[in-house]
C-alpha cells in the first residue's frame, strides 16, 4: 500500500525525460500513485534515467492509435493529475490536450512542462537546460573571474526551475480544486521557474550590490570568505563564513591573527585575503582541514565526490541517501537515525533492482512519511493490470487492444502471448 501525504492521488505521466519525470518522481515519493504511459518497446535512456523513474507503474500505449488515445482518456477519467512534457501543440494534435481531457474529467489538473512555455516567440524552438538558463541571465552569473560562464550541470534549469516548479504548481492546483471543484492547466516553463529562482540576485542587482563581472561578488566566489580552496592533496574545501562570528571562527581555525588581516568588508582587500587563505589551506590535506573545522561554526566543509557523499556520517545518519540490497528491499546508507523504521519497498519490476545508491524521498514528514522508493518499472510491466483496475476494461477488451496494436504488454510472455522481454 502506498503511503505518504499524497496517498490516494492518482497521476498519469506521459513518458518523457528530465524535468517532467523528475516532478513525477517527487509526487511518487510523496505517496501519489503514478502511472507512466510509455511508448511500446524499450526506453533507450532507461539505464541513466532509472532513479528518476522510480516508484511508478507502467502501461505501454500507442498514443497515435485511436484505440490507444481512448485508453489514455479512460485513464484520465479516474485520475487527479496528468503530466506531459511535449512541445506545445503535440498533445492537442493527438487529441489529448486539456480540452479533450477536461471534457472527460473536469476536475483534472493538467500539468505541462516545457522549456520556453506554451506560448511566446520561442515556444516551438528546441532547447535544453543550458539554453533556458542562458536566456534568463542565470548562466551569465556563474563562473570564475575572467573565465567563461560555467553550466551548473542541469540542476538549475531542468530540475530546480523546471521539475520542482511543476510539482509545486500541481500541488497548489490540487489544493485550489478542493475549493472550486474544478481542474485547470499548470503551464510550467523552465525560463519562468529559473527567473523566480533569481529573485534575491535580482534584488541585489537593483540595490547596486551585484556586479556583472563573474567571480567578483559576495556569493559567486569573489569573496575570500565564500569560495572554494584547494588543499595539499588536490582536494578542496568550501568556505561559507559570511557572518562576522563565522568569519572569526574561520580566521582562528586557519591560525591567523585577526588584527593582522586587512578589512574584509572592503572588496579592494579581497585579493590579498584570498592569497593568505589559499596559502594556508594548501598546507594540509582536505580531510585534515575538515577535521580542524568539524566542531566549529566556521562554515568550512570538504567538497565530497558523489561517491563519497553517502558515506559522510551526517548524511548516513539522516538516511539522506538510501541503498537497495536484494530486489524489493531498501536499506539505509548508514546507521538508523530518528526518521523511524522503513517500510517495505515493494517488489522489483522486470527491469531489476535500482542502482544501489539514490537519494531518499524529501522532505521528511512527522506523521505521513512515504515508503522507501521502489524500482522503476519496465515498459508495459503493468499494462494489463492498469487497464483492468484503472480503466475497468475486461480481459476480452484488453486482449483486443493488444491484438490491434493500441497497447503493448510486457506481461504477455507469461501468458504465452506475443511479446518482447524488457
Amino acid at each position: 500500500m502506498t503511503n505518504g501525504p499524497l496517498r490516494g492521488v492518482k497521476v498519469i505521466e506521459l513518458a518523457a525525460i528530465g524535468p517532467a519525470p523528475f516532478a513525477c518522481m517527487l509526487l511518487a515519493d510523496l505517496g501519489a500513485d503514478v502511472v507512466r504511459v510509455d511508448r511500446p518497446g524499450e526506453r533507450a535512456f532507461a539505464a541513466w534515467h532509472r532513479i528518476i523513474d522510480r516508484s511508478r507503474r507502467s502501461v505501454a500505449v500507442d498514443l497515435k492509435h485511436p484505440g490507444g488515445q481512448e485508453v489514455l482518456l479512460r485513464l484520465v477519467e479516474r485520475a487527479d493529475v496528468l503530466v506531459e512534457g511535449y512541445r506545445p501543440g503535440v498533445a492537442e494534435r493527438l487529441g489529448l490536450g486539456p480540452t479533450e481531457c477536461h471534457r472527460r474529467n473536469p476536475g483534472l489538473i493538467y500539468g505541462r512542462m516545457t522549456g520556453w512555455g506554451q506560448w511566446g516567440p520561442l515556444a516551438q524552438t528546441a532547447g535544453h537546460d543550458i539554453n533556458y538558463i542562458a536566456l534568463t541571465g542565470a548562466l551569465h552569473a556563474i563562473g570564475t573571474a575572467g573565465g567563461p560562464p560555467v553550466p551548473p550541470l542541469n540542476l538549475l534549469g531542468d530540475f530546480a526551475g523546471g521539475g520542482l516548479f511543476l510539482a509545486n504548481g500541481i500541488l497548489a492546483a490540487l489544493v485550489e480544486r478542493e475549493r472550486s471543484g474544478t481542474g485547470q492547466v499548470v503551464d510550467a516553463a523552465i525560463v519562468d521557474g529559473t527567473a523566480a529562482l533569481l529573485a534575491m540576485l535580482l534584488s541585489m542587482v537593483e540595490a547596486g550590490q551585484w556586479r556583472q563581472e563573474r567571480g567578483t561578488n559576495l556569493l559567486d566566489g569573489g569573496a575570500p570568505f565564500y569560495t572554494v580552496y584547494e588543499c595539499a592533496d588536490g582536494g578542496h574545501v568550501a568556505v561559507g563564513a559570511l557572518e562576522e562570528r563565522f568569519y572569526q571562527a574561520l580566521v582562528e581555525g586557519l591560525g591567523h591573527d585577526p588584527a593582522s588581516l586587512p578589512d574584509r568588508d572592503d572588496p579592494a582587500n579581497w585579493p590579498d585575503l584570498r592569497n593568505l587563505f589559499a596559502a594556508r589551506f594548501s598546507e594540509r590535506d582536505r580531510d585534515a582541514w575538515a577535521q580542524v573545522f568539524e566542531a566549529t561554526d566556521a562554515c568550512v566543509t570538504p567538497v565530497l565526490t558523489l561517491a563519497e557523499a553517502a558515506g559522510h556520517p551526517h548524511l548516513a545518519q539522516r538516511r539522506t541517501f538510501v541503498t537497495t540490497g536484494s530486489a524489493g528491499s531498501a536499506e539505509s546508507a548508514g546507521p538508523a537515525g530518528p526518521a523511524g523504521p522503513a517500510g517495505p519497498a515493494g517488489p522489483a519490476g522486470p527491469a531489476g533492482p535500482l542502482p544501489r545508491r539514490q537519494p531518499a524521498p524529501a522532505p521528511r514528514f512527522s506523521r505521513s512519511g512515504a515508503a522507501p522508493p521502489r524500482p522503476e518499472p519496465g515498459v508495459g510491466a503493468d499494462t494489463k493490470r492498469v487497464l483492468a483496475t484503472d480503466c475497468g476494461l475486461s480481459k476480452e477488451e484488453i486482449d483486443g487492444l493488444i491484438r490491434a496494436g493500441a497497447v503493448w504488454s510486457n506481461e504477455a510472455q507469461a501468458d504465452g502471448e506475443q511479446g518482447r522481454p524488457w
